[in-house]
């Protein structure tokens, strides 16, 4: 059913071709037809006698085939148009597009045909919400597989419902999700940027994909097209259900939840700070220094990972919240990558009890978040998650050092890459000069790994791997 989703998404790409005239528009309509065809055959045949009652063991292996198959599916464009010469370089480029890292292989994206241009946006915009929700909001028939699969995509995470069905409230999120992209879009169009820009940017900046149309990030746009992604790189981190709040004026839910105002906090709190070390370190307090604060924490906590020209000098303190910000990510529930903040906020509530437990040890403490009581095993999995999380960020930093990276450049590129988060400026040694093309296939198929386990969430990605998954029940 994805692959026939995918096909049918690149008939835009093929008519962006045919009116630019760009040369691709041949290639993008045979990777549609090979799409077409397969997802034709594997409904007609494999899928005719299907069940649609799934249970949680069957959910997580299509959850992970899903995210391992469509974005291999995805990299057929870049190489039957020549973009790109090798399959590894082509699947880095759909990987990276489809969990909205923004990694990207591709030195000149100016120089690339524009229906490819489109075609990046888009892999990053199905991605965005997760390619399960496609899925849910479609087959109807899924019944109760709707749930399994549902808590598969948000494996590890608590996300609220907008509707008591589940396909109901996965077509409320892509409503949302759509009527933010097309605002964006007319808003920067307005802004004085092209169509073609303002189409790639918009569904860039919602996904919290990065993909950027230039070389040279986003330096060349106005200060007005950086003010309006900055507003909507905020919001593209708060959690879809809280959007959905503030679409339907329901604005006391905003107050009330907990999450929502650490995220604001937090954003304030890095962006002024941020604003002040710049300051500090360059001698003046500027509208430019405010500007490109407010925007590089913005691009950095939704793990969108935009980038401009920084200020002259680069104060340490910039590059230790910037960090800082990577691992925290967006808030759950949002297109964002990350720890997540609601998880950060249940570690350290728990933390806190158990430190005044142990001094008043007949105290009973429970961990609540807008007044509601989150369940011992969610802790747990939470702090299993947090160990795996560390884990893979160490385990793939040990191997890209293999690949001839520096220590500090591969724990950047291991924590950015599995934090979905791509070429946003981690040190001040890092940021647009870091080239990804020129790293060995081993360093690009270990980021990959690091992806998809990120968009993944881990749980869903080592369930499949494990010996007791196959064992039978």
């Amino acid at each position: 059913m994805l692959l026939l989703v995918m096909a049918l998404a690149m008939v835009l790409p093929v008519a962006v071709s045919i009116h630019y005239s760009d040369g691709a528009q041949y290639a993008l309509a045979f990777s549609a037809l090979i799409l077409l065809a397969t997802g034709l055959l594997l409904h007609n045949i494999v899928g005719r006698n299907a069940s649609y009652e799934l249970r949680e063991r069957e959910s997580f292996w299509i959850t992970a085939v899903t995210w391992l198959v469509v974005p291999l599916a995805g990299a057929l464009p870049y190489l039957f148009t020549g973009v790109l010469e090798t399959f590894t370089d082509a699947a880095f480029e759909s990987v990276s597009g489809f969990t909205t890292t923004g990694s990207s292989v591709i030195a000149y994206p100016e120089a690339i045909p524009q229906g490819i241009l489109v075609w990046r946006s888009i892999t990053q915009w199905i991605g965005g919400l997760g390619l399960i929700l496609f899925i849910i909001a479609f087959l109807k028939r899924l019944n109760q597989g709707s749930l399994q699969l549902y808590a598969a995509e948000f494996s590890g995470t608590q996300q609220r419902k907008l509707h008591p069905h589940i396909a109901k409230s996965v077509s409320r999120m892509w409503r949302i999700y759509t009527f933010i992209t097309l605002t964006l879009i007319v808003l920067l169009v307005l802004a004085g940027n092209s169509v073609l820009n303002s189409f790639c940017l918009a569904l860039s900046t919602v996904s919290t994909g990065g993909f950027m149309p230039t070389q040279f990030g986003m330096s060349g746009f106005s200060n007005l097209t950086l003010n309006i992604l900055t507003v909507f790189m905020f919001l593209s981190g708060v959690n879809v259900a809280l959007l959905y709040n503030l679409f339907t004026l329901r604005w006391r839910q905003l107050r009330l939840n907990h999450e929502f105002s650490v995220y604001v906090s937090i954003f304030l709190f890095s962006a002024l700070s941020c604003y002040v070390a710049f300051s500090l370190a360059n001698g003046q307090f500027s509208f430019s220094n405010l500007q490109f604060s407010f925007f590089h924490i913005a691009s950095t906590i939704s793990t969108c990972g935009f980038y401009t020209e920084p200020p002259p000098i680069w104060p340490f303190w910039a590059s230790v919240v910037t960090f800082l910000l990577i691992l925290t990510g967006a808030s759950a529930g949002s297109t964002g990558g990350g720890l997540k903040l609601r998880r950060l906020m249940t570690l350290s509530i728990y933390l806190r009890n158990y430190l005044t437990r142990m001094v008043h040890p007949n105290v009973v403490f429970t961990v609540k978040i807008d007044h509601k009581v989150v369940p011992s095993d969610y802790v747990n999995k939470i702090f299993g998650f947090v160990f795996l999380y560390i884990c893979f960020i160490i385990g793939g930093a040990f191997v890209l050092t293999f690949s001839g990276s520096s220590i500090a450049d591969a724990f950047c590129m291991a924590a950015a890459n599995i934090s979905n988060l791509g070429p946003s400026p981690l040190i001040n040694s890092l940021g647009a000069s870091l080239d990804y093309a020129a790293l060995p296939d081993l360093a690009k198929w270990i980021l990959m790994i690091l992806m998809l386990a990120g968009r993944l969430e881990i749980f869903a990605l080592l369930a499949i791997v494990s010996p007791s998954y196959w064992k039978r029940r």
